[in-house]
């Protein structure tokens, strides 16, 4: 029977001497640290999977509709020329990123990120209660190809292969909505192929992920673990041995240390480290081992928090520091980049957006009369009602230009989009040549004004004119 490694600095447990997969069995652990952590990965779950249930303004709370380029959040309705806005979303969630990371560690990898949520409340229990316990299962790693096993394997696999694609159609809806997805699968894969492909894609994927690559991901590909060690100091809380009181280590009664090197702080570790050997790569923070590590002290009557949550300076005994020069940084940053979206946001973000262009051909008619100029105006309904448009000249227009059938008004569908002629006439008497003139966009409801700057062309006024008839 295949036994549990023993970890070291100096290689990654998870590989063997001879650069094989060691695969890991991680054992089940009791207490409150691992509760806390099963109710926020649920909770975190369920807000995945019911976020394009939950209606908003008419649309799902998160809805990026590709399709139609137009992407809802949370009532608000974005189109592409909005998402510049969301450098400054990225920013202020970067930088909290750096003042929770600064103050608590590793805190988003144990407890929220998607990865391990889903590979340690969903795969990892499926795989305890289809192989057992982890000397159950590396007992079945090691064991012969039999019937049982293959039984064992192949159930397991289908659920894994069922909660991939599960997981897959909730990512997609977030795309096409719930009631197109419903509608995709009723008519088949032959009719959207498109989508059928990218589920089976996302799939496998996630088969694979969490089937057999598992930890790997967090320790070889997430960049987040090498960042940490330069987000951290020695006042960051982490999860940490205290090596004062559980040295030296052994068997109860022969040493003077509370730890009685039981190795069950390993057993329990997802990506296989021994976190006696102090903070390292591998460790997402996960709180297995402070549960695992108390259990074992509260049968031996010895008080908790060998292993616990603490900084490496409160571990030495030393003064701890929250309030440190790096949390205020980060956090006048993440607060800086999050208030330029609320005033960039309430600002700049329009209900309806306009583009002006000048009709294709000649740019400019001209008669005895008058000039002519023709434009084609294109807005776009970014809220989720009818919008009444009115467009007239603007204020810097010249006296006695104006449009041609006088203030054009009309109506725009719920998020949608029209097209429409805009003729400029500058009577001859008026007209001093070329200039800047603008165009003012009215909507209601909401009393909301967009002035749009173009161009009047015509004709040299000071070139020789041709006689009248």
């Amino acid at each position: 029977m295949a036994t549990q490694k023993q970890p070291n600095l100096v290689s990654l447990t998870t590989i063997n001497e001879d650069g094989s997969r060691y695969f890991l069995h991680p054992a089940d652990v009791h207490g409150c640290w691992t509760t806390a952590r099963r109710w926020c990965g649920f909770f975190l779950i369920i807000i995945y999977v019911t976020l394009p249930w939950i209606p908003l303004n008419g649309y799902p709370a998160v809805f990026l509709d590709i399709e139609n380029r137009m992407f809802h959040l949370f009532g608000l309705t974005l189109v592409p020329q909005d998402l510049w806005v969301m450098f400054f979303a990225v920013t202020g969630l970067g930088f909290a990123l750096f003042f929770i990371t600064s103050l608590l560690g590793r805190l988003w990898c144990g407890w929220s990120c998607p990865y391990t949520v889903f590979l340690d409340h969903v795969y990892r229990r499926i795989e305890r209660w289809i192989e057992g316990d982890a000397m159950a299962r590396r007992k079945l790693d090691a064991a012969p190809w039999t019937l049982g096993k293959i039984t064992r394997r192949v159930v397991k696999h289908l659920l894994y292969v069922g909660v991939a694609a599960s997981i897959a159609h909730v990512f997609l809806s977030y795309f096409v909505s719930l009631s197109r997805l419903y509608n995709f699968m009723q008519e088949g894969p032959l009719q959207h192929v498109t989508a059928f492909g990218l589920i089976v894609f996302l799939t496998l994927i996630l088969w694979f992920c969490f089937g057999y690559f598992r930890e790997q991901f967090c320790i070889i590909m997430c960049p987040y673990g090498r960042l940490q060690s330069a987000l951290t100091d020695d006042d960051t809380v982490i999860i940490g041995y205290d090596e004062k009181r559980g040295e030296p280590r052994g068997p109860v009664g022969r040493t003077a240390g509370d730890c009685v090197d039981c190795h069950r702080c390993i057993q329990v570790c997802p990506t296989g480290i021994d976190i006696r050997n102090g903070l390292q790569l591998e460790c997402i923070g996960c709180t297995a081992c402070i549960d695992a590590c108390d259990d074992i002290m509260a049968k031996l009557g010895r008080p908790k928090g060998l292993i616990r949550y603490d900084s490496p300076n409160g571990f030495d005994g030393s003064p701890r520091r929250i309030l440190r020069p790096r949390i205020y940084a980060y956090s006048v940053l993440a607060v800086l980049g999050l208030l330029a979206l609320i005033i960039v946001a309430s600002m700049k973000m329009r209900p309806f957006n306009v583009i002006i262009s000048r009709v294709g051909g000649t740019g400019f008619s001209s008669d005895a009369v008058s000039v002519r100029n023709i434009y084609l105006l294109r807005v776009q309904n970014k809220r989720n009602q009818a919008a009444t448009i009115t467009i007239r000249l603007g204020d810097d227009v010249p006296a006695g230009y104006q449009l041609g059938g006088g203030d054009q008004t009309f109506s725009v569908s719920p998020l949608g989009e029209l097209t429409r002629n805009c003729v400029v006439i500058a009577p001859l008497a008026n007209y001093r040549g070329s200039s800047a003139i603008s165009l003012q966009v009215h909507a209601e409801p909401g009393n909301f004004t967009l002035r749009k700057s173009t161009r009047f062309l015509g004709p040299n006024p000071n070139a020789a004119k041709p006689p009248p008839p």
